[in-house]
């Protein structure tokens, strides 16, 4: 560790230590959307909320894209749906410009529940930035906005529900 380091100090361009304070921030950010997760629904996995996120962001999609999007198998993603199926989350129908397709929708069970998490989610994640100094916030819309872009994430800009597991 060097002596700026050890300071609190991080030179912009110090890859190693910009990931090390990635990594250590999305450890809570996880840990505060398990939460949020548990507290409206405990029988719902961060995967499975990650699936109605998609879904509501990207709107109703054929499984293989679902799948896509999800970075998982199509057999991995109808075991997550099967799941969300029973519980009221999401529905699955026919495709109808292609009846061999499966269009996968978020239901009005669904919205509620990823609408009821987010809510608190953005709760506590205000709490937690309330919490710093206001010098400490003045470069973090930036940084983060940057990060989300380099990751091609959607932007949140102009959605007030602020989607994300």
């Amino acid at each position: 560790m060097s002596q700026a380091q050890r300071a609190g100090q991080v030179a912009p361009d110090d890859v190693d230590a910009v990931t090390d304070a990635v990594l250590t921030a999305s450890r809570l950010l996880v840990a505060v959307s398990a939460r949020s997760i548990a507290a409206v629904d405990d029988t719902i996995t961060i995967p499975q909320f990650r699936m109605l996120v998609v879904l509501g962001t990207r709107g109703p999609l054929k499984l293989t894209a679902l799948a896509e999007y999800l970075d998982v198998n199509p057999s991995t993603a109808t075991r997550m749906l099967d799941r969300l199926i029973v519980s009221g989350m999401v529905s699955r129908e026919a495709n109808p410009a292609s009846r061999r397709e499966l269009v996968v929708t978020l239901t009005g069970t669904g919205a509620g529940v990823v609408r009821k998490v987010t809510n608190r989610r953005r709760a506590e994640i205000t709490r937690i930035v309330g919490r710093m100094p206001p010098t400490a916030r003045r470069g973090l819309v930036r940084a983060l906005s940057a990060f989300t872009e380099a990751g091609d994430e959607p932007s949140l800009a102009g959605r007030p529900d602020g989607l994300w597991v």
